[in-house]
């Protein structure tokens, strides 16, 4: 982790400050470290309801199921899987999207 020796101290008004609070809450972070994203280059993104969670490990699970039934037909020879494979594989990555669009933060 980086030493942090530079203070920096910033007067807001009542309204910034209530603002900046709000979006801080919203982001689950510290206002330190959601400051540190902001001067990075990323806006945080807010958190996702305690469903998304759950939700994405059950995706997880079903796309894990899906592979392993294709290897099994695979090695029975009872389907065509190339195209069974290139959906497990949109699968996959339509959860990456997901994530990337609910959890990621986005460059400014």
């Amino acid at each position: 982790m980086t030493e942090k020796k530079v203070e920096i101290k910033v007067r807001l008004a009542p309204k910034e400050a209530a603002r900046l609070q709000t979006l801080v809450k919203h982001s689950g972070l510290s206002r330190e470290a959601y400051l540190r994203h902001l001067i990075n280059g990323v806006v945080p993104q807010e958190i996702p309801p305690p469903d998304y969670y759950a939700f994405m490990e059950r995706l997880y699970q079903v796309g894990n199921l899906l592979k392993q039934i294709s290897r099994q037909a695979q090695v029975q020879g009872a389907v065509d899987t190339a195209p069974y494979e290139e959906a497990v594989g949109q699968f996959h990555q339509l959860v990456e999207d997901i994530t990337t669009a609910v959890i990621l933060p986005r460059r400014m």
